[in-house]
C-alpha cells in the first residue's frame, strides 16, 4: 500500500520508515514561529521548566504583528518582555511590525518544502502551500520545542481533496476553501490532514494555495499540503529536486476519503455570521447593504488580491457612508503594491490604507465594528465578537467580492 504525504513527509523526519497514520511519532522540528501575544507565556513557561538555553536560537522566529501598534495598555509589556526574551537567548530572526506572521514565515524564506514547523498560532496551517507540515501549538508545546528541538505528535489521517479543471471568472482560491469548509463543516476535519491535488490546484499561484491552507483549520485540520512544484521552488528560493517532487499522497494510500470538484461548478461564495462554514452563494445575498468591506489579513492580504481588488475598483468610488479599510499583509507587499499603482489605485477609489498588521481581523486595531453594523471581509473568522462587538455580522469573502461590494455598498456579485 502507497503512502500519504504526510505519512511520507514524517517518515523522513523521524526515520520511522513504516509510521503510518494514527502512529504518536516524535518530530525534530526545523523552526519555530511565535507572536507578541503569546510571548510573556512563552518564557514563563520555558524558563518554568528549567531550561537555560534554546536548543537552537537559529530556527526561532519572534514576530510582532497583533500587537502594533499597541492599542491597550498591556500591549508594551509584550513588546518588552518579547525583547528581553530574544536578547537573553540570542534570537536574531526577530521582526517588529514587518508584517503578519504567516506571511513573513514564507515569505522571508523561514519554511521550505518538507520541513516540520509549529508555531503559536492557529492558522500555522498556512505553510502546507509550500509543502511543509505546519500546525498550530500553544504556549506549553512551544516553551518545550525551545528547550528540546522536538515536539511528538500522531500522524493524522489524511482527507484527499481533488480540484480539476478551469475557475470561472470572479472565483478564487477563497471561493474553493469556503466551500470545501461548508461541505465538510467545522468539524469535518478534525485532526486531519488536507491533501490537495488535481489541475486547478497545479494552475494556482502559490498566494492562492495559501489561502487555501490558511483555512484548512477552519474545518479543523491539523494541517494542510500542497505538493512543491516549480512555483513552490521559485517562491522559495530552491532547486525543485527530485525528492520534493515525490512528496505527494500515492493513488493507492490509505486515505479517509476522497472528495471531487470540478472547478467549472464552483461559484463566488460568503460565510455568513457566525460561523465558517454557514456558506451560501454570493447570489443569494445580493443587495443586502453593508457598513464596511475589509480587504488584508494572512488569508487574503497578498500582491494578487490587492490587485484583483484594485481591477474591480478602478475609476470607480467607494459607496458613500461605507468604509473601506485595505491592509497588505506585509511591508514587502505594501511596497510592491505601492510600486505598480495598486495602492494608488485603491486610494483614488476611496481605500483607507493601514500597516501591515493582524489589528482588525483579530479585534484589536484599525476598524472595530459595533452594534448592527455589517461588514464584508476577507480574513478567516466570523466568530462573535472577532471584529468588535457582538453584534457585528461578518461575512467572510473573497477580494473579488469584497471589492465589488465596496463599490456598491451591498452584497454584491463580482
Amino acid at each position: 500500500m502507497g503512502a500519504t504525504f504526510i505519512e511520507k513527509l514524517l517518515r523522513r523526519n523521524t526515520g520511522i520508515a513504516d509510521a503510518k497514520c494514527g502512529d504518536i511519532v516524535t518530530a525534530n522540528v526545523d523552526r519555530v514561529m511565535i507572536h507578541d501575544i503569546f510571548i510573556p507565556f512563552v518564557k514563563e513557561k520555558f524558563e518554568e521548566m528549567g531550561f537555560t538555553e534554546i536548543w537552537d536560537p537559529d530556527k526561532v522566529v519572534l514576530i510582532y504583528d497583533h500587537l502594533v501598534p499597541a492599542s491597550q495598555l498591556d500591549d508594551p509589556r509584550h513588546h518588552r518582555i518579547g525583547n528581553e526574551f530574544a536578547a537573553k537567548y540570542g534570537l536574531t530572526h526577530v521582526h517588529r511590525s514587518d508584517g503578519i506572521c504567516h506571511q513573513l514565515m514564507t515569505e522571508a524564506g523561514y519554511v521550505k518544502p518538507g520541513n516540520v514547523v509549529f508555531g503559536t498560532d492557529s492558522h500555522t496551517t498556512t505553510y502546507g502551500c509550500v509543502g511543509a507540515f505546519s500546525s498550530g501549538i500553544g504556549y506549553t508545546e512551544m516553551a518545550s520545542i525551545l528547550g528540546t528541538g522536538t515536539l511528538w505528535v500522531k500522524i493524522p489521517e489524511t482527507i484527499k481533496v481533488v480540484i480539476d479543471g478551469e475557475l470561472p471568472e470572479h472565483v478564487t482560491s477563497k471561493d474553493v476553501i469556503l466551500r470545501l469548509i461548508g461541505d465538510l463543516t467545522a468539524a469535518g476535519a478534525s485532526y486531519c490532514a488536507l491533501e490537495f491535488s488535481g489541475s486547478t490546484v497545479e494552475n494556482m499561484t502559490v498566494a492562492s494555495r495559501m489561502t487555501m491552507a490558511n483555512m484548512a483549520i477552519e474545518a479543523g485540520a491539523k494541517c494542510a499540503l500542497f505538493t512543491p512544484d516549480e512555483k513552490t521552488a521559485e517562491y522559495c528560493a530552491v532547486e525543485l529536486t527530485e525528492d520534493m517532487k515525490t512528496l505527494s499522497g500515492d493513488p493507492d494510500a490509505n486515505y479517509l476519503k476522497t472528495i471531487h470538484y470540478q472547478a467549472e461548478e464552483l461559484v463566488p461564495a460568503l460565510a455568513c455570521p457566525s460561523q465558517v462554514d454557514k456558506i451560501r452563494p454570493v447570489s443569494e445575498l445580493e443587495g443586502l447593504e453593508i457598513d464596511q468591506v475589509f480587504l488584508g489579513s494572512c488569508t487574503n492580504g497578498r500582491l494578487e488580491d490587492l490587485r484583483t481588488a484594485a481591477a474591480i475598483v478602478k475609476g470607480k468610488t467607494v459607496a458613500p457612508f461605507v468604509k473601506f479599510i485595505v491592509t497588505p499583509a506585509s511591508r514587502k507587499i505594501y511596497l510592491e503594491a505601492l510600486e505598480d499603482g495598486t495602492l494608488d489605485t485603491l486610494a483614488a477609489a476611496g481605500a483607507i490604507i493601514t500597516h501591515p498588521g493582524c489589528g482588525l481581523c483579530c479585534g484589536r486595531t484599525g476598524g472595530i465594528l459595533t452594534d448592527g453594523e455589517r461588514v464584508v471581509a476577507t480574513n478567516n473568522r466570523n466568530f462573535l465578537g472577532r471584529m468588535g462587538t457582538s453584534k457585528v455580522e461578518i461575512y467572510l469573502a473573497s477580494p473579488a467580492t469584497a471589492a465589488a461590494c465596496a463599490v456598491t455598498g451591498k452584497i454584491t456579485l463580482p
